[in-house]
């Protein structure tokens, strides 16, 4: 688990970098750093969703959003990874009103994509971490803007990377044995719609609970599974 472990490490220093300059910067470059970020981070979201190809694909991501967003409503994903963020915000002594929306946010942006998932199973079966050192490098840098806006929150979503990525290297084995191309194709275009949205989400252009869309990536190799 060490480029997981990096990765986390990675998270919570540039985050701590970060808090240095929270409420430092005046509003108007935080605000022009966020949409820069922001940008940056739909541009890598369209980018994974145009990994399909054909009508199959395209299908199997519609139906994906659609059975996922019914599935993370029900469950409430959304909401509870928001009463998560409220109970580190109190625990911690935060008033920042900032802190579960950095948390929330960067937590979604560090699990959801490709190179979590992938970068976790090539070290947890070839035991080569270079994939997850890349991601590390880029959520390092990133966490630095984010907690110069956001906060402390930001440095929790280590938490969460820290299980979802060690968890699938832990269980790599039989996954990297289940999984095929195809659901790896239409699993990577689902997180990257999820990452446009958190991405117009950070913009303020909309409110999208993509949270609530998660289970969207596992209808994605469900459906794969059955077409394929």
């Amino acid at each position: 688990m060490t480029g997981t472990l990096v990765n986390t490490a990675a998270i919570i220093a540039g985050s701590l970098l970060g808090v240095m300059f929270h409420g430092k910067l005046p509003n108007k470059y935080q605000k022009t750093v966020m949409e820069g970020l922001s940008l940056a981070v739909i541009l890598i979201g369209l980018q994974m969703a145009l990994s399909i190809s054909g009508a199959s694909d395209t299908l199997i991501v519609i139906f994906s959003m659609v059975i996922g967003g019914i599935l993370g409503e029900y469950i409430g994903i959304e909401e509870k990874l928001n009463q998560v963020g409220e109970r580190l915000k109190k625990r911690f002594g935060d008033e920042d009103t900032l802190f579960v929306q950095g948390f929330v946010q960067a937590s979604l942006i560090y699990c959801v994509g490709a190179m979590a998932i992938m970068g976790a199973i090539q070290e947890g079966i070839n035991g080569d971490p270079s994939i997850l050192l890349t991601k590390s490098l880029l959520d390092g840098v990133s966490s630095v803007a984010f907690a110069a806006t956001s906060g402390v929150g930001v440095a929790f979503s280590a938490l969460p990377v820290l299980i979802y990525q060690g968890g699938i290297t832990l269980l790599a084995s039989a996954a990297e044995s289940f999984l095929t191309q195809d659901m790896i194709r239409n699993m990577t275009a689902v997180g990257g719609l999820l990452i446009v949205a958190i991405g117009f989400n950070v913009l303020g252009v909309t409110r999208i609970k993509a949270g609530n869309i998660l289970p969207a990536l596992v209808v994605a190799i469900t459906l794969s599974a059955l077409v394929f």
